[in-house]
């Protein structure tokens, strides 16, 4: 078909209502830019040749977003086209990212970047910077992340700037160290994180080596809606003979671990007590340095050969994602086999770690709710024991963590009286927060003291001591899905220092003779029990894109009054301005709902950020010193159950009104 054929095919499907009208606009943006390759018009010719309007539709409807982890879609579409294939054998990555708007292919990665780079260069000339725009981008074991990489970084060159990649696949908090270690003035890695193969994401960084956010997340977005198509296409052009950019050798992987060090609160616990546990990347990122930093501290660590070979295709597990318990059974197995420990298991760019646990003879996976408030436990008996907090307290002190992650980690705060500092969904509001800390603590030493200091370099006690005289000092930052940092100046979740800390935990727990599970129920009886239960409801494509926004809004047309029985007494609509953190500092506003319930549960409903989902959690507690643990925990565990379960059924009845 030529193009003039294409589009009456494209108008008379938008008549007979197949195709929306936001996508008929999409395509023919394609179609009526000169010089388009031809292999974006093949593909698209091809799918209106078969009349796939649904695929058209999803691959169209919209423009990718920034969300709370940047920007992700699929690079493999759920129908392949010939000529995006090329080539490419089964089960390898395709010659051609998929064709669309609302795809990440080679458009919306150089769109993003050019986006980005205007920004930076009109930040840096509005400080009175007088430098060419730095950018460091890393990318993870993904189909395309590679390409993207260096496209990405070749249009970055060809834009006027100066651009550094790594030798090699790496983690996602290792770019964001990287940015800062370099000095560099943005960053961008190449990964969908825990997504399924079939995705790929573009998550941009600022100058303090953390995610972007208001007012710079804004700002990129404006001038990524106002790129055209045709103003990429000389970028689209990756020459490696003439290719200029950077790539950093192994002395910045050796930077990097080195900071992983502050992740550790006690090394003696670690030398002194040796363990033994089995580490699986889930065939990413996480083997490069999680290993060697575990065995620098003498751990011994058995790896899952099938798991440590990089594999975009991720075949061993049906989800790369270490939240569910399957992405372990295989550490497991060689865990019995070599009677370790414990298990850890990273997603595939290493921002995320589960944990399984020897206990009574079997493993255990533990939710992140768990290991969070078991790391901020243990992170604030050694800060008290080396007099970072008093027995009065501090509240220069504090435990970073967002709306949806357990109260308990609130209630552990509160005993050792910190502040514990809530945040909205994803790591770049903690970040936010351990910027405004160090931009706090520098000023004021400098005004007090007449002392300029290098934030990164100052020793980890020198700089707490800092932190804690002059802004305040964060124990730990985490999150419920399995994100945790234990140390200030990585500004992402990092699943390598975490790895540090979790093994830092246990061997504590070695030293005093008891286990995870144990330690949590002595959490659970000193604090009351608590359990909480995530439901997440998929709707893929332009038509289920809707229903989440259908389903979110009903909550405020139609508000729930009460669940399973159980009064509704107050809601909080963070789409609504005016709400305040525990430093006073307005909350940004996000499309997220939290229910307090009568019987001093809650519930949270949120539409996913990165994916096609509209998540629910819901947070069960009891009373504190429970007469018996193991009856508090069937009665709450049941009733967050009820309340799952009626969430569900309540929201399919939702959608039936739609």
């Amino acid at each position: 078909m030529n193009n003039e054929e294409v589009s009456e095919s494209l108008k008379n499907a938008f008549n007979e209502g197949f195709l929306l009208k936001t996508s008929l606009t999409n395509i023919q943006d394609f179609l009526n830019c000169e010089s388009i390759p031809s292999w974006i018009l093949s593909s698209i010719s091809e799918l209106v040749e078969q009349q796939n309007w649904n695929e058209l539709n999803n691959r169209f409807y919209k423009n990718l977003t920034f969300g709370t982890g940047g920007m992700r879609g699929r690079t493999i579409s759920e129908q392949i086209t010939q000529t995006e294939k090329g080539n490419a054998k089964k089960d390898s990555t395709p010659e051609y990212a998929a064709v669309g708007s609302n795809t990440l292919n080679e458009i919306t990665v150089l769109r993003a970047t050019k986006a980005l780079f205007l920004h930076t260069l009109k930040w840096l000339a509005d400080d009175g910077i007088f430098a060419q725009p730095r950018i460091v981008i890393g990318h993870d074991v993904r189909h395309f992340s590679e390409k993207f990489c260096k496209l990405a970084a070749n249009a970055w060159e060809q834009l006027g700037g100066f651009a550094m990649i790594f030798e090699g696949p790496r983690s996602t908090p290792q770019l964001s160290f990287t940015v800062r270690h370099q000095y560099a003035h943005a960053g961008v890695v190449i990964t969908a994180s825990h997504n399924p193969f079939h995705d790929n994401g573009f998550k941009a960084y600022f100058v303090d080596g953390a995610q972007l956010v208001s007012p710079h997340a804004e700002e990129v977005v404006k001038r990524y809606e106002k790129i055209g198509i045709k103003e990429l296409l000389p970028l689209l052009d990756l020459d490696e003979q003439t290719i200029s950019y950077k790539v950093l050798t192994t002395e910045h992987d050796l930077a990097y671990r080195a900071a992983l060090e502050d992740a550790v609160f006690d090394p003696e616990v670690l030398k002194n007590n040796k363990l033994k546990m089995v580490f699986t990347p889930i065939h990413g990122t996480g083997s490069i340095s999680s290993i060697p930093a575990l065995w620098d501290h003498g751990v011994e660590v058995a790896i899952v050969d099938e798991q440590n070979k990089q594999d975009p295709n991720f075949k061993t597990v049906d989800s790369p994602n270490p939240e569910n318990p399957e992405a372990l059974k295989l550490a497991i197995s060689v865990a019995q086999k070599t009677k370790s420990d414990f298990v850890l298991g990273s997603d595939p760019d290493c921002d995320r770690i589960g944990v399984a646990v020897r206990t009574e003879g079997k493993f255990k996976t533990l939710s992140g709710n768990q290991v969070a408030s078991m790391l901020a436990e243990y992170r604030l008996t050694v800060a008290k024991r080396k007099n970072i907090i008093s027995d009065e307290g501090s509240q220069n002190v504090a435990l970073l963590k967002t709306f949806v992650t357990t109260p308990l980690i609130q209630k552990i705060a509160e005993s050792y009286n910190i502040k514990c500092i809530n945040t909205q969904t994803g790591f770049k509001w903690m970040a936010k927060k351990l910027a405004k800390y160090e931009n706090q603590a520098t000023v004021e030493i400098k005004e007090k003291e007449g002392l300029s200091i290098d934030y990164d370099d100052t020793e980890l006690f020198a700089r707490i001591d800092i932190l804690t005289r002059y802004s305040t000092y964060v124990i730990l930052s985490a999150e419920e899905s399995y994100g945790y940092l234990p140390l200030d100046i990585v500004r992402d979740k990092d699943g390598n220092a975490s790895a540090l800390a979790i093994a830092e935990l246990f061997a504590f727990l070695k030293s005093i003779q008891t286990d995870p599970m144990s330690y949590l129920d002595n959490l659970y009886k000193k604090y009351g029990y608590h359990e909480e239960r995530t439901e997440n409801l998929y709707f893929e494509g332009a038509e289920g894109n809707q229903i989440i926004k259908n389903l979110a809004q009903s909550y405020r047309s139609s508000p729930l009054k009460e669940l399973i029985g159980v009064e509704v007494i107050k809601t909080k609509d963070f789409l609504e301005s005016g709400y305040i953190d525990e430093d006073e500092d307005e909350l940004p506003q996000e499309n997220f709902l939290i229910l307090e319930l009568a019987n001093n549960f809650s519930v949270a409903i949120r539409p996913s950020g990165t994916e096609p989902k509209i998540k629910y959690y819901i947070f069960g507690s009891g009373e504190k010193m429970p007469t018996d643990l193991n009856q508090s925990k069937d009665e709450i565990g049941q009733k967050v159950s009820e309340i799952a379960k009626w969430l569900v059924e309540d929201a399919n009845k939702r959608i039936e009104t739609f």
